[in-house]
């Protein structure tokens, strides 16, 4: 049976372990840490802890003043309050400093769920990629998402780890986790799927489908949009006929445009993108969206077929 786990388990499970092994290691929360699992942290390191209740814009001025004075804080919240309401304090106080501060959200995309539009960020991806020095990760599951924490840990520089709030199956292999560097789960001829997060799942599905149906299919899990793996993205153009993205994210500013900027630039090459196309969030249950938004492997496998009637 596969084993689905949430990924802010897995966030906060290695906050406490590389908490003690590393003591400039602080967090801070946003009246969110039952949530977004930094209790943890807390209850291990109350001193290392500071929870600055519904402030999230002075959360984010208050870590980059931690990290000047040699600190490495871990910030979080939801990702709609960590993106959107703190966005000017993580553009001009975090990153033009290139300071030294991991901002990691929880609650991201439409499976957020009943909580609906509010709640739902659908646009974070695109807000931090607009931000010059910000480093983002997308895990797809939760064993990489404790790779990621890792590995923030030791990154130098303002980093973004955009997390769930559901339970996802685990799909990654330990050990392959590298920041900046995809990670090729099958291998494949005629079309490249290239995913983030929970739609590395769906992109896998979408490949066991194709398969039966005689098609090859390459998927990467691209877990860091940036810095982009861009010498993947150009290979998948040379090894196959053609490229879907698919993103739990508008398709503006996402994955898919970032691709997109990749091939136009280097290898013109026919694609498709499976994401949010131009529309807010709505309560639901997260299945329920999945499939309204078009994010399902069939939305995917359909994608592919089309993409394959006009690819070289």
């Amino acid at each position: 049976m596969t084993e689905m786990l949430y990924a802010r388990d897995a966030y906060g499970e290695a906050l406490v372990e590389i908490g003690q092994k590393n003591k400039d290691i602080v967090v801070l929360d946003a009246d969110l840490a039952g949530s977004t699992r930094t209790a943890k942290f807390g209850k291990k390191f109350p001193r290392r802890f500071f929870d600055f209740g519904v402030a999230e814009q002075n959360m984010m001025g208050a870590a980059g003043g931690l990290a000047s004075c040699g600190k490495i804080p871990f910030v979080s919240t939801f990702a709609i309050f960590g993106s959107g309401r703190a966005w000017d304090q993580v553009r001009n106080t975090i990153c033009y400093n290139k300071l030294n501060v991991k901002i990691v959200v929880t609650h991201a995309g439409i499976t957020v769920g009943p909580d609906g539009s509010s709640h739902q960020a659908i646009e974070d991806i695109g807000l931090m990629r607009a931000i010059p020095n910000m480093t983002i990760v997308v895990p797809c599951d939760a064993p990489e998402t404790k790779e990621a924490i890792y590995a923030a840990a030791e990154y130098r520089g303002p980093v973004y780890v955009r997390l769930g709030r559901s339970k996802v199956t685990t799909v990654s292999k330990k050990g392959n986790f590298k920041i900046g560097q995809a990670c090729i789960l099958r291998e494949g001829k005629d079309v490249s799927i290239i995913a983030c997060g929970i739609m590395v799942k769906q992109a896998l599905d979408a490949a066991e489908i194709l398969e039966a149906e005689g098609v090859s299919v390459r998927v990467v899990n691209m877990h860091t949009i940036r810095p982009l793996d861009k010498k993947t993205i150009i290979e998948c153009a040379k090894l196959t006929k053609g490229i879907v993205s698919c993103e739990e994210h508008l398709l503006s500013g996402g994955l898919g445009s970032a691709i997109a900027t990749v091939l136009a630039e280097n290898i013109p090459t026919p694609m498709a993108m499976i994401g949010i196309r131009d529309r807010f969030g709505q309560s639901g249950a997260p299945d329920e969206l999945i499939k309204e938004y078009h994010l399902t492997s069939e939305d995917i496998v359909q994608a592919c077929r089309k993409l394959l009637t006009y690819a070289r």
